[in-house]
């Protein structure tokens, strides 16, 4: 083995190895038990970020456990259109060309819409690789591909004919920069300091006025009421009287309406219906007139004054203030802090917006999801985002499904032009069903992007035929994706898996936290604090990465993450390498054979029971979605317990053991070594498959090898009582060095008194000389029954025995001792001087908060010197 582990060669190499023998493809057999999963599609214009990572590194975990079970595994992979992300990418390019959409018409925009997507598909398939992902590549789908095409035309056909897809005109939120319209769950909603304006409204018969107080003067424009509270006393006889709105010649009336809140403002509130959610509410229950002032673009049409015509409603608002202050109009403008909603993909301000859309009716669909959740159909982890579910399920509104784009899905509808027959099919149709002519015309819109990706789970496996993948992964197994779709994707999968198949998509949901800065923010561009995942595997490798991730991570929260994070794997693949690289140095002229269990040792069964328990922890943490406890036992086991303490006490038979006590600690040892790559394959696969294949004992590769599973018969835990006693030996003499600060290359002499109870002393006398090496001492051992006093050394008291240690013979305690007297009176005057500094009320009111931690930190570290020194001082006046 070469000194070090070479990521960046093994991982391309293995990666191919695994592809070449279809390892990662479902070895189906009807005797099998199967276990599937989708990955969530990422969109397709991205690159991945670390976000993705971790989804990823999760989910390649889980199955690589479940593949190593003896499972038929499909892990599906693909990615998403991304309607409107993918179209904002390709309008960017035309704009930089001179160019817009309609200058090359659709056919040619989704020619270069096409090239984009296989392109940005290819970045996002590599990066999959590169991580190492073990999904199936012979399955992996696209949201457009033909058979998705087909399920999300049978879905809306189905969808029509039972009456739960409708057309109607209804308040929508718009964005005119993507230039179409968006679901409640693709708002983002951010406060910003806006302003509060109170206008004048005059009466119509030129006596008096009443003022109302708005965030949105410009869409006074579509105002058709005035509402106040119909118990506010105020205003109790005004109701009904005719106001005119300024800067027009129209008059509307004041109404009542118990939704007006009567404590903002003036308690007095404009009613927009055409652009505003309540005020739509309103005018419905009060018969009111719809009067949209917006064009498609964002700029006000017809029904404004023509002076404000054709300008952006957000750039008209000053132009109008202005106006409203010269007519005096405007009474007051206050600074006024509120919540604005904006689009999730181009963050533009979203204009609630009336037009003719398609909606898919919601309520039957979630009563069917809350069903499921009910019955424990499914099952969150962890649980608390099961309220989050059935909050957003409780409170659904119908989902507006059509979007003013070119690329997605076309809706199936179309509209013969001749007699008006609307045609919602399966297939194009040739003509008209009604008049049979053939001058039919297409919906222009195009389906959400969402609406393809509810069906996932199912389309994917050849829905709506009926097919053998259908038939065996159909429920899948489990779904990992982040808490933020919940809303958008998580819950209408549910809802449409059990409205076309009847059954429930998986049942495990495992909910992932967000990836944020170390300060908590999100990842993004702007700020600059983006992780590439690929310089994180190129710098440390795939595993680390990988590792390191479910080493940090806990379910639903948010993981907070920067490059030095991954040292961890780092350190720990390194570990793994030196230490099998140090195993294998030492198989030269030695005879690999089964060793019997009744040639174990005390250590030897030792290890065999801490392995045993290691296997049971990490197969009850992954089943349970445990990823941090399933990688801590992993670190734990193999540095401490195999490293640390195993190969280190084997060392004495592999160094100075006769020939027989070579092979069988070799044998043992490399017995170890292969069932820990095995048992730490999910989670360390690139190195474990490495060292695997250099295993004199290895069957295959470990990619499909039989995961460690726990036996009950192998716990040994008698051994594991006299092993823990032979380590609070060697720790409590650890301690005493660390305390007496005894440099690592001073040698001790340590004499060992074990007392009636104590049941380790044979081990202790067997294993004298590992224990001094891992102590630094020569150990003397005295019979148990001796009461001979021990003077001149520190005597140290355990469970069950005593340790003196002769610290004399290693240092000089008189030196030792007027040393640590002047660092403590050092340390006194600096911890004096900053006291001082932060007593100085000057210092605290002037200086920025990081000063003063700084100061803060500075005491709290001369402190601990001071302590620490003391009780050094005591200890080593103490003889």
């Amino acid at each position: 083995m070469d000194s070090q582990f070479w990521h960046k060669e093994c991982e391309e190499k293995i990666y191919t190895m695994w592809r070449s023998k279809k390892e990662f493809s479902p070895q189906y057999d009807k005797l099998k038990e199967t276990f599937s999963m989708v990955m969530p599609p990422p969109n397709v214009t991205g690159i991945l970020h670390m976000g993705h990572a971790l989804n990823n590194s999760l989910q390649d975990v889980i199955v690589r456990y479940h593949r190593m079970k003896g499972m038929a595994v499909l892990w599906l992979p693909g990615t998403d259109h991304a309607g409107i992300a993918t179209q904002n990418v390709v309008e960017r390019q035309l704009n930089n060309e001179g160019l817009g959409r309609h200058d090359i018409g659709r056919e040619k925009f989704l020619e270069r819409t096409w090239l984009v997507k296989e392109n940005h598909h290819n970045i996002i398939k590599s990066q999959l690789e590169k991580m190492g992902c073990s999904c199936d590549w012979e399955h992996e789908r696209f949201t457009m591909d033909e058979g998705a095409s087909r399920a999300v035309r049978e879905a809306f056909v189905t969808l029509y004919e039972k009456g739960l897809i409708y057309k109607g005109k209804y308040l929508v939120n718009y964005c005119y920069k993507c230039g179409t319209a968006l679901s409640d769950d693709e708002v983002e909603y951010d406060s910003i300091q806006g302003k509060l304006y109170h206008v004048r409204y005059p009466y119509a018969d030129g006596l008096g006025y009443i003022t109302v107080a708005t965030t949105r003067p410009e869409t006074m424009f579509g105002d058709v009421a005035v509402a106040v509270h119909p118990e506010d006393k105020r205003y109790k006889n005004i109701v009904g009287t005719i106001l005119c709105i300024p800067l027009t010649d129209r008059k509307i009336p004041i109404i009542a309406d118990s939704f007006v809140d009567r404590e903002f403002g003036t308690g007095m509130v404009k009613i927009t219906p055409a652009h505003d959610t309540n005020d739509w509410e309103c005018g419905i229950r009060n018969n009111l007139e719809m009067v949209n002032i917006l064009n498609p673009d964002g700029t006000l049409n017809g029904n404004c004054p023509q002076k404000y015509r054709g300008i952006l409603a957000s750039d008209a608002r000053d132009i109008i203030v202005k106006d409203l202050e010269e007519g005096g109009f405007i009474t007051e403008i206050n600074d006024h802090v509120h919540d604005v909603g904006h689009c999730y993909r181009c963050h533009t301000v979203i204009e609630p917006y009336l037009s003719d859309q398609w909606f898919v009716k919601m309520k039957g669909l979630a009563k069917k999801a809350l069903g499921a959740l009910k019955r424990n159909d499914i099952v969150f982890y962890p649980r608390r985002w099961e309220n989050t579910y059935c909050h957003w399920l409780e409170t659904i509104r119908d989902w507006c499904i059509s979007r003013q784009l070119w690329w997605g899905h076309r809706i199936p509808v179309w509209y013969c032009k001749d007699c008006g027959k609307v045609i919602v099919s399966r297939e194009d149709p040739s003509c008209c069903p009604k008049c049979h002519k053939t001058n039919l015309l297409q919906d222009n819109d195009v389906l959400d992007t969402w609406f393809s990706s509810w069906l996932w789970p199912f389309s994917t496996l050849g829905w709506p035929d009926k097919t053998a993948d259908l038939d065996n992964f159909f429920p899948t197994s489990t779904l990992v994706s982040a808490y933020d779709i919940i809303f958008f994707w998580i819950s209408r999968m549910i809802m449409s898996s059990k409205e076309f198949l009847g059954k429930v998509p998986f049942r495990d949901i495992v909910i992932t936290g967000l990836v944020r800065d170390i300060k908590g923010r999100k990842m993004a561009k702007s700020l600059g604090n983006g992780i590439d995942p690929n310089e994180i595997i190129d710098q440390y490798g795939a595993d680390a990465m990988k590792f390191t991730l479910c080493y940090v991570t806990t379910l639903g929260q948010d993981l907070l993450i920067e490059k030095n994070l991954f040292n961890l794997g780092s350190r720990f693949t390194n570990k793994i390498w030196n230490a099998a690289r140090f195993l294998l140095l030492n198989l030269e002229g030695r005879n690999i054979r089964t060793i019997d269990e009744s040639e174990y040792s005390i250590m030897d069964r030792w290890i065999y029971g801490r392995f045993n328990y290691a296997c049971q922890k990490i197969s009850y943490s992954i089943e349970n979605y445990k990823f941090s406890d399933a990688a801590q036992c992993i670190y734990s086991f193999f540095w401490n317990d195999f490293c640390d303490w195993y190969i280190e006490s084997s060392k004495q038979k592999l160094l100075h053991g006769t020939k027989e006590e070579k092979d069988k600690a070799i044998s043992i040892l490399m017995d170890m070594l292969e069932a820990s790559m095995r048992l730490m394959h999910p989670f360390l696969s690139f190195i474990t498959e490495e060292i695997y294949q250099k295993l004199p004992n290895h069957m295959g590769d470990v990619i499909v090898a039989q995961y460690p599973i726990f036996d009950k018969t192998r716990c040994y835990d008698d051994a594991h009582i006299l092993v823990t006693s032979l380590q609070d030996v060697v720790r409590t003499v650890r301690v005493v060095r660390n305390n007496l600060q005894i440099a690592p290359d001073k040698k001790l002499k340590v004499v060992f008194r074990p007392s009636e109870v104590f049941l380790a002393s044979d081990l202790i006398e067997s294993e004298k000389g590992f224990i001094s090496s891992l102590i630094g001492a020569s150990i003397f051992i005295v019979d148990k029954e001796s009461t001979q006093p021990i003077n001149g050394a520190f005597p140290v008291n355990g469970l069950g025995y005593e340790c003196f240690v002769f610290v004399r013979e290693a240092i000089n305690v008189d030196s030792e001792i007027e040393r640590l007297k002047a660092d403590t009176v050092k340390a006194k005057k600096a911890l004096s001087l900053v006291e001082a500094k932060l007593a100085n009320q000057s210092f605290i009111m002037n200086a920025r908060q990081a000063a003063i931690e700084k100061e803060q930190a500075k005491r709290k570290e001369f402190l601990e010197e001071i302590r620490k020194n003391n009780i050094h001082i005591e200890l080593l006046s103490s003889f």
